[in-house]
């Protein structure tokens, strides 16, 4: 993650594309804090006043990664007309944590052993319902064949 945020901001010729005024959302007010917030009261549920950092950080990126897409979701909205390679790898994102959905669901099945861990399906449930009107405009699209746009919020 940090050499993704360093490539991003700082290492050429990538830096020079990055549009600060376009990445206006509030990570740290809308994301970060939050899943802090909600990571210390399930830890606290899970382990009462008995402090697991490893536990705590696992939970915490658990929850983050959850809501990660959020702000890439906010730029596409704003700015309606989707790249071709941007709503592509968008789309594969999604379609990753849906088949990751599926293989939570074979694995329940056929493992004997497999241990079910609900904080983690609660979280890949709602991170693949965060990309539902995503998938139907970009679906929508690609059959009529012609540019992918999404409506505005106004």
């Amino acid at each position: 993650t940090a050499m993704i945020i360093y490539t991003i901001k700082v290492k050429e010729p990538i830096a020079s594309t990055y549009d600060k005024a376009q990445d206006s959302f509030l990570h740290w007010k809308f994301a970060v804090a939050p899943t802090a917030v909600v990571t210390l009261i399930t830890h606290l549920i899970q382990h009462g006043l008995a402090f697991k950092p490893m536990d705590f950080l696992w939970l915490f990126s658990i929850y983050l990664e959850s809501i990660a897409i959020l702000p890439q979701l906010i730029v596409l909205q704003r700015y309606r007309e989707v790249e071709n390679l941007t709503g592509n790898y968008v789309f594969f994102m999604g379609a990753y944590r849906f088949l990751y959905i599926l293989n939570w669901i074979y694995r329940s099945y056929h493992e004997p052993f497999y241990q079910h861990h609900f904080i983690v399906y609660f979280c890949g449930v709602l991170q693949t319902l965060l990309y539902v009107d995503f998938f139907y405009y970009y679906i929508k699209s690609k059959s009529k064949g012609g540019k992918f746009t999404l409506p505005t919020a106004h």
